[in-house]
């Protein structure tokens, strides 16, 4: 059985033909990186340019920038969300995991109403790439994802098989 993906994080993305054209040639992207040389430890422009890298499909240069983010603000669990979805986007599901697992403990008990949809996404996907290494794992996970959305089709449906 396969379970399909959803895409927790609203950003759309370019297509991989316009990748390497915007990367190249980014106005937008260049000025972001003119700011940040001028001011490192800028976090909001920091955000701005990560965003715009995951914006132009740059996953390398947006996982290196939120990695910035996080040496600069450790506790700020989004930089770790987004950490995931950059590398699931570039196809590196370890990566991904880990930065999800990250998000998961760094959110705070105050954000979890703010961060269901994300937590919920999160969990699914290590539920997801545990279900063969660690099927007790993945069945605790898949019910704090489903926990947090009760209504994903995808996360039902790896509930259901998880239960075989």
């Amino acid at each position: 059985m396969t379970t399909g993906f959803i895409t927790a994080q609203t950003t759309t993305t370019a297509s991989a033909e316009t990748t390497q054209t915007a990367a190249v040639t980014n106005p937008t992207i260049d000025a972001l990186v003119k700011q940040v040389a001028a001011k490192p430890d800028d976090t909001q422009t920091l955000v701005t340019l990560a965003t715009a890298y995951q914006d132009a499909g740059d996953w390398n240069s947006a996982i290196a920038t939120w990695n910035k983010i996080t040496t600069i603000i450790p506790d700020w669990a989004p930089a770790y969300y987004s950490i995931g979805y950059a590398n699931q986007s570039a196809k590196n599901n370890e990566g991904a995991k880990a930065a999800y697992e990250q998000y998961i403990a760094k959110v705070k008990p105050a954000e979890v109403d703010a961060s269901k949809q994300n937590l919920a996404y999160a969990y699914f996907f290590i539920a997801f790439q545990d279900k063969d290494t660690d099927k007790e794992k993945a069945k605790q996970y898949i019910a704090k994802s489903l926990q947090y959305d009760g209504s994903n089709q995808d996360a039902l449906n790896l509930s259901k098989s998880l239960m075989n």
